[in-house]
């Protein structure tokens, strides 16, 4: 009941369909027709569209508003992050930090090695900012520079840099998605962490040899003018080129290593930015201002060149932000109504073994991130359907959290609505549909969770045995963190299986 007495109701499931529907059928119209093709308008119109659902079922303006609105709020560091990466940006361009990674790699790195180098050197940065969004500011627009000199595809770049960063953001202790798909599931973060080598690991080595068959087959295309003109335009316009410009990058180790919030860490190493920018490149205190507002910029003949630095900024980033709290509020509404759990509710019904399980846990995440245009509404809500159900499988808390990231922390680049797509988009400079194809890892990860659980592969089990990607059966080294009573029940499940020889036993 709500307040005014009104009875509320969930959705049917072509009410709850209705303001899905609508944001597909205007985002696919935008691409296909030319029409106006930033997401914002579209988005705040299904908002409208989902809360005259919501009015329909019982839901007042005023509860559906304060569903949107708090989403927001939970999204208010996020918010700022991404406000402070763009004062990163310029402040990283302006100190000569980026046009150096870019000189020197372009000295350094033959085009035969580049793309797999870029994936395997993202995840580890990755690994050890726990930030896939910091990878692509920093790295990812240098690499972005070298790849293009080298004639490579921009989009087949994006794709490699989203590959590498989105895995070690993925493995990572310091991720804000880790931590929360590992708290969703009720389970040892570094218990997730494990269980995320089964099926993400393997991805990576294929994605790498993906990228590398491309590095390969562009050799002989390869015409050093464009990289030579780019190194002497860099040289030309900064006042000081010298390897001491890359201390700024491994200061990102560093703040890394010892744990530093991300607010803190962007702001001091825009500041850093800053510091070098007027010892090493002569600027004022004027120029770090205005640069850290409204970025850097830089007139040249040579057009890498101006792409390269004419970026970054606070300003740069309110197109992202706009989307985002638009995108977020959409999911917030949805949510408060009930969409979501009106369409797939009926689903887990249906699911008879983990394989079943598997795959409507990651289609859940992907549903929600593409629909909700949220990463964290796609961890949190599959957890809250399924981990009952996963318990009654006798499956391992920390198999919930390993799903929960294959399907739903590497979807959500995928997504131009949503903030991280629309942030990656806006960071390198390449449409999101652009690079979807060549973001293997991100393709390659559920598909292959999928694929190795359909005939028992990389199953694990609450008494911590599991089964390799081949099926065989493998004492495990105990069981992942999960509520006592949970791990109860799924002990119990599990024994009973093995019992009536629905599992192996050991």
């Amino acid at each position: 009941m709500s307040e005014k007495g009104i009875t509320q109701r969930l959705p049917n499931k072509i009410e709850a369909l209705i303001p899905i529907v609508f944001l597909l059928v205007v985002m696919i119209s935008n691409y296909v027709f030319g029409w106006e093709r930033d997401p914002h308008i579209p988005v705040t119109l299904s908002c409208a569209v989902a809360m005259i659902i919501g009015k329909f079922c019982g839901y007042s303006y005023k509860d559906m508003l304060a569903a949107g609105l708090e989403a927001v709020n939970q999204s208010l560091e996020a918010i700022i992050i991404i406000l402070l990466v763009g004062c990163l940006i310029g402040s990283f361009t302006a100190c000569g930090t980026i046009p150096s990674v870019v000189y020197y790699g372009l000295k350094l790195l033959s085009p035969g090695i580049f793309l797999p180098f870029v994936t395997v050197m993202c995840a580890i940065v990755g690994i050890a900012l726990g930030s896939a969004w910091t990878v692509s500011a920093t790295l990812g627009i240098a690499f972005m520079a070298i790849g293009t000199t080298m004639g490579l595809n921009p989009a087949l770049i994006a794709g490699a840099i989203l590959s590498g960063a989105c895995c070690g953001d993925k493995f990572s202790p310091l991720s804000d998605s880790t931590n929360l798909a590992a708290g969703s599931a009720q389970t040892g973060l570094f218990d997730h962490v494990a269980a995320m080598i089964t099926t993400t690991f393997p991805s990576l080595v294929m994605a790498v040899i993906i990228y590398a068959f491309f590095s390969f087959s562009s050799v002989d295309k390869y015409d050093p003018t464009l990289a030579n003109e780019l190194s002497a335009s860099i040289t030309g316009h900064y006042n000081y080129m010298s390897p001491i410009l890359l201390i700024p990058i491994l200061m990102i180790i560093i703040v890394a290593v010892i744990k530093m919030p991300a607010i803190p860490s962007i702001v001091l190493l825009s500041l850093v930015g800053c510091v070098f920018a007027v010892i090493f490149q002569g600027a004022g205190i004027s120029d770090c201002i205005g640069m850290l507002h409204y970025g850097y910029s830089a007139e040249s003949k040579n057009v890498l060149f101006t792409k390269l630095v004419n970026r970054g900024g606070m300003n740069s980033m309110l197109w992202t932000n706009n989307l985002v709290i638009v995108a977020v509020a959409f999911g917030g509404i949805l949510q408060k109504i009930g969409a979501i759990e009106s369409i797939l509710g009926g689903l887990i019904h249906k699911v008879k073994n983990p394989f079943q399980l598997i795959v409507v846990t990651i289609l859940t995440s992907i549903f929600c991130i593409t629909t909700m245009c949220d990463q964290y509404l796609g961890l949190i809500i599959p957890s809250s359907m399924y981990k009952e159900n996963f318990d009654e499988m006798g499956l391992g808390r920390n198999m919930l959290s390993r799903t929960l990231e294959d399907g739903g922390t590497l979807w959500s680049p995928l997504v131009p609505w949503s903030s991280c797509g629309s942030y990656h988009s806006a960071v390198l400079g390449v449409p999101t549909l652009s690079y979807i194809p060549f973001c293997f890892m991100n393709l390659i990860n559920p598909v292959f969770a999928i694929v190795t659980a359909s005939y028992g592969g990389n199953i694990l089990y609450a008494d911590g045995s599991r089964t390799n990607m081949f099926g065989r059966l493998k004492k495990g080294r105990g069981p992942a963190g999960a509520p006592e009573e949970a791990h109860k029940i799924a002990m119990e499940a599990l024994a009973e299986r093995r019992r009536a020889g629905i599992y192996k036993s050991l």
